[in-house]
């Protein structure tokens, strides 16, 4: 059954539909959307939250030792805090992946039931294929690596084709190495719409996200102000132990992951469109229900 407000994903769009369509997308279904989501990803990302907090506080150790001028002591709180940022790159991996996988499966479930999603059929997907997605975003982060080390601009290059990767993976069943080639003949001829699609989004997202650390930075912006009326060059240093300071840089670290899932929804626009201009599958199935 069609819900009223259906978006249908399965044809071609410009630049302006995609981006419009994306909106509409979150507008009409964003309660569910993000339900489901949180739901899935919602203790990947309380685990990435309170590695933060340690994080931050290593900071204040860190500090809290420079005017002991001991090597030994200084070299224990730095390794303790590249551990724990080590811990959060790792973490927030795994959360992106869970993010992603979780997003695609959503839309997935909501094309294929015409505007119903189920959450059971979402999150059974969405655990099921987690380690091809976890090794499909390694694949792609080395390859984005390594050609951002070429000079950066087949980094650029790389990581517009590969965006595709994932949409591939879920929408048409395939494994890791045929997800990343198929990313490269789909996005054939197509590089720089694509890349004109990604950048407005990715631009809009950026700023959108930019309001979640915006506290934060007068927050840090207020206490540096006190700080130095006060002329005590130390209490700046206590602003990473301070309990107000990381509550609102967690609640920025968790807000831009829930905002990355509409850069996901403007990628799985641009999957169909690329799909449907190359072949035609919405336009198929539109003749094959007319015949039935």
């Amino acid at each position: 059954m069609e819900t009223t407000n259906y978006v249908e994903f399965k044809k071609e769009r410009d630049l302006g539909a995609i981006i419009n369509d994306t909106f509409k997308f979150i507008r009409e279904n964003w309660k569910a959307y993000f339900n489901t989501i949180i739901k899935i990803a919602g203790p990947f990302i309380l685990v990435g939250a309170i590695v933060m907090v340690f994080f931050l506080s290593s900071f204040s150790g860190l500090f809290s030792n420079l005017d002991n001028n001991n090597p030994d002591e200084i070299l224990g709180v730095m390794t303790n805090m590249f551990s724990w940022m080590g811990i959060l790159l790792l973490v927030g991996g795994l959360v992106y992946v869970i993010v992603s996988a979780a997003s695609l499966y959503f839309i997935k479930s909501y094309i294929e039931n015409r505007g119903t999603v189920d959450f059971n059929e979402v999150r059974t997907n969405t655990f099921k294929n987690f380690w091809n997605f976890l090794g499909l975003g390694i694949l792609m982060m080395l390859v984005i690596i390594l050609g951002a080390m070429l000079c950066y601009i087949p980094g650029i290059y790389l990581g517009v084709v590969l965006s595709l990767a994932t949409s591939i993976m879920a929408f048409e069943n395939k494994g890791i190495g045929d997800s990343f080639s198929h990313s490269f003949t789909l996005i054939s001829g197509q590089w720089w719409a694509t890349f004109g699609v990604l950048f407005v989004v990715y631009f809009l997202v950026s700023i959108l996200g930019s309001v979640f650390s915006i506290p934060a930075f007068i927050y840090q912006m207020v206490k540096m102000a006190t700080s130095f009326g006060e002329n005590d060059p130390t209490a700046m240093m206590n602003l990473f132990s301070d309990p107000i300071y990381i509550a609102l840089n967690v609640l920025s670290y968790v807000g831009k992951f829930i905002l990355s899932a509409i850069t996901l929804i403007a990628t799985v626009f641009v999957y169909y469109d690329l799909n449907e201009q190359k072949n035609l599958t919405g336009t198929l199935e539109k003749i094959d229900s007319i015949g039935q």
